[in-house]
C-alpha cells in the first residue's frame, strides 16, 4: 500500500513521524506511517478498530517504554530530535508532550487544586505564587475555572465525568506542554460534555498542539484541521492510507479507500 501525503500546506512543524512502526513480540502492529503534524493546529487519526491509531498515539511520547515486548521503530521527531534517542529522558519527554486518555484518571484521593499542580511539583516547582498561577491558568484554558475556583480543596472524584476530564486536560496543560495527545477523550461522556470537551479543543491551539485519536468521524471534521486514515492491511498491521486538511479528507480524497470509510462503507 502507498500513502498519499498531502504537503500543500506550508505551516511550522511541531512533530515529524518518519517511518514510524510499532511490533510487540515482533509482530507489527503499525507500520511505516509518515507525516508531519502541525503547530498549534489539532491533527485527528481516524481509521476502523484495530487500525493502529492508540497504538500509535502513545508511541508519540514514549508509553509503549512500559512494554517489554514492545519496540518502536522509524523516526518520531520533536524540534529535530529523535525522541527515542538515549540521550532523551522520558520524564522530560512527557512534560513537553502531555496525555488524555479515554476515561478521566484524576487523583481520586487529592483535591482538585493538588490534582492541577501535581504535575508542577513533581518537576520541582515549590513556590506557592507560581503553582497558585498555573492552577487558575490552566482551569481557566479548559474551561473549569468558573465552576469549580470556590472549591479547589474539593476531592477530584466528586467531580462530574465531564468536569473529571476538563480537570485531566488541566493537569496535562498545567506543566506547558509542547503537545497533547487526547486518546478518545469524549468516549465515555454524555452529549453535553462532549459538546464541552470539543468546544475546548478548539481554543486549546492558543497553547498547544492537540494530536486527537478518534472513532467519531463528525467529531474528527468538527474538531480537527489535519487529519491521518490509518487501515489495517492483510497482514493485520495499521498502515497510513491518506494524510491532509480535514477538508479535504472529507471532501475530496485522494485515496477511494478512504472515500469508502468516510461513506461508511465499512469499519
Amino acid at each position: 500500500m502507498t500513502s498519499n501525503v498531502d504537503t500543500s500546506v506550508a505551516t511550522s512543524v511541531a512533530m515529524s513521524l518518519r517511518n514510524v512502526g510499532v511490533s510487540f513480540d515482533g509482530k507489527s502492529a503499525v507500520g511505516g506511517v509518515t507525516f508531519d503534524v502541525a503547530r498549534n493546529r489539532v491533527t485527528s487519526m481516524i481509521g476502523p478498530s484495530g487500525s493502529g491509531k492508540t497504538t500509535l498515539l502513545r508511541a508519540l511520547n514514549r508509553l509503549h517504554d512500559l512494554n517489554a515486548s514492545a519496540k518502536v521503530t522509524g523516526e518520531i521527531l520533536l524540534d529535530g530530535e529523535d525522541i527515542y534517542a538515549r540521550s532523551v529522558s522520558t520524564t522530560e519527554l512527557r512534560s513537553r508532550i502531555g496525555m488524555v486518555f479515554q476515561r478521566p484518571n484524576p487523583f481520586p484521593s487529592m483535591s482538585i487544586y493538588d490534582n492541577v499542580a501535581a504535575g508542577l511539583r513533581f518537576n520541582g516547582i515549590k513556590k506557592k505564587s507560581l503553582i497558585d498561577e498555573a492552577v487558575e491558568s490552566s482551569l481557566r484554558v479548559s474551561a473549569l475555572w468558573d465552576e469549580v475556583q470556590n472549591r479547589l480543596d474539593v476531592m477530584a472524584s466528586n467531580l462530574s465525568g465531564g468536569q473529571q476530564q476538563r480537570l485531566c486536560i488541566a493537569r496535562a496543560l498545567a506543566i506547558g506542554p509542547e503537545i497533547l495527545l487526547m486518546d478518545e477523550p469524549t468516549a465515555s461522556l454524555d452529549p453535553i460534555s462532549t459538546s464541552q470537551i470539543e468546544e475546548l479543543m478548539g481554543t486549546l491551539t492558543k497553547y498547544t498542539t492537540v494530536i486527537i485519536v478518534t472513532h467519531n468521524m463528525q467529531q474528527a471534521a468538527r474538531v480537527s484541521d489535519d487529519c491521518a486514515f490509518l487501515l489495517m492491511d492483510e497482514d493485520r498491521a495499521g498502515k497510513l492510507i491518506e494524510f491532509a486538511p480535514t477538508q479535504k479528507i472529507f471532501n475530496n480524497p485522494d485515496d477511494e479507500r478512504t472515500l469508502d470509510y468516510i461513506n461508511g462503507r465499512f469499519g
